[in-house]
Parts: structure tokens; C-alpha cells; sequence
């Protein structure tokens, strides 16, 4: 699971960086309003932490563009103001949480969690047309038919079931599935794809996996 931190305030970005790393989180950061939208659209986070008061364009204003380019990332919003009528504006915005400064790290790391599940669907599945996505038996099943997923293909089609038919860069499949550090060359996701392409069509799935040039892929299903 990958957050992106976006907060102007350096010392308490890099303790929050700290803190999430420290419970396996990989953790991206940006510290102005337009970087952090920029980062967030590119569909590479699974999360958002987003501050309200950032440089550029604030934390409401970036919550709001987001929502308008249809980016269904959680954003769990930080505030040092904690009055009710900044509360509805932040969650009117887009926010889906809103935690007030200064806050206890046991809740936030509560709120990350809730978010983090909320976004992985109800229980450990993920759906998309007529196929499902078993996270924890790695199986991908349409009707009574199923077929086994290796951990890396798991992988990929969960980064492209979550961007819900929106596409994905090669490049953001490589940083969530391979990691930054990786050797790992775009041709890896062109080949997993084709493997997930190939089990798709041995399940009966209306689920396609469509390229699109320079842009990567996304999701297709008939009737969708």
C-alpha cells in the first residue's frame, strides 16, 4: 500500500513519512498543493494525506480538482482549525476523513487503516464486470469458474481493478508493483498483462485488459 503525504510543514511530513514506513507503508510526499495533485492523479497512491493550508493551492481547493477529475483516492485531511463549519467544508470538498491538529498517531494510523479497507472493497475481494479479485486466496473467479494467480499477477490486476477503468501508466505499475528500487523494466507489465489477459479469457470474464499508446492501461467490461 502506497500514501502520498502532501503537508508544507517538512519536520511533521518527515515524522509522518517515519511513522508509516515503520508499519510497511511505502510513502511518496509533496509539500505544495499542485505537486500533490499532480502525484495523486497519476493513480500511484492508495491514499492521500492531504494538508488544508498549502502553498499554491490549498488542501480543499486540491480536494476538490481531484474529485472533479473523477479520482476516487481516499483523502484523509489535516487541519489545525477543528470548528464544525471547517469540518463540512473539507468533507464537502471531497475529504473523506478529517483529523485536526495536533492529533494522537494512534488515531491516525486508526484512520489510514479504515481508509486503506474501505478502498480495497468489502471484506478481501475486489470486483470489476463479472469477475471477482480474491486478495487473500489470489484467485480471479467469474461465476463458478476460477483460476490462480502468481503473487505478481495478483498484483497488477489489483492496481487495475482499484483505478476503476481509469488508466494507469506502465510506469505507476512498476513503482506499485516492482518498487521504486526495482530493475524491473516497463516489458515486465507488458507481460504480465498478457499472462492476466490470457486467465481472463480461461474464466470466461467480459473484463479486458485495453492499452492505450503512451497512456498504459485500463479496464474495459461488456455493458460497462
Amino acid at each position: 500500500m502506497k500514501i502520498l503525504i502532501v503537508e508544507d510543514d517538512r519536520p511533521l511530513s518527515d515524522s509522518l513519512r517515519a511513522l508509516l514506513e515503520n508499519r510497511g507503508y511505502q510513502v511518496e510526499t509533496a509539500y505544495d498543493g499542485e505537486a500533490g495533485v499532480q502525484c495523486a492523479i497519476r493513480g500511484e497512491c492508495d491514499l492521500v494525506i492531504l494538508d488544508v493550508m498549502l502553498p499554491l493551492l490549498d488542501g480543499r481547493q486540491a480536494a476538490r480538482w481531484l474529485r472533479e477529475q473523477k479520482c476516487a483516492v481516499p483523502i484523509l485531511m489535516l487541519t489545525a482549525r477543528g470548528e464544525l463549519e471547517d469540518r463540512v467544508e473539507g468533507l464537502n470538498a471531497g475529504a473523506d476523513y478529517y483529523l485536526t491538529k495536533p492529533f494522537d498517531t494512534r488515531e491516525l494510523l486508526a484512520c489510514v487503516g479504515a481508509l486503506l479497507r474501505r478502498q480495497g472493497g468489502q471484506g478481501d475481494q475486489l470486483a470489476f464486470g463479472n469477475t471477482v479479485l480474491d486478495l487473500d486466496g489470489s484467485t480471479l473467479a467469474c461465476g463458478d469458474r476460477w483460476v490462480l494467480l502468481s503473487a505478481r499477477e495478483l498484483d497488477v490486476m489489483r492496481c487495475l481493478m482499484r483505478a476503476k477503468g481509469r488508466n494507469l501508466s506502465k510506469e505507476a505499475i512498476l513503482t506499485r508493483v516492482w518498487g521504486y528500487d526495482s530493475n524491473a523494466v516497463e516489458n515486465h507489465v507488458e507481460v504480465y498483462v498478457g499472462f492476466l489477459r490470457k486467465k481472463l479469457g480461461s474464466i470466461g470474464s467480459n473484463v479486458r485488459i485495453e492499452a492505450v499508446r503512451r497512456l498504459g492501461y485500463h479496464l474495459e467490461a461488456d455493458g460497462i
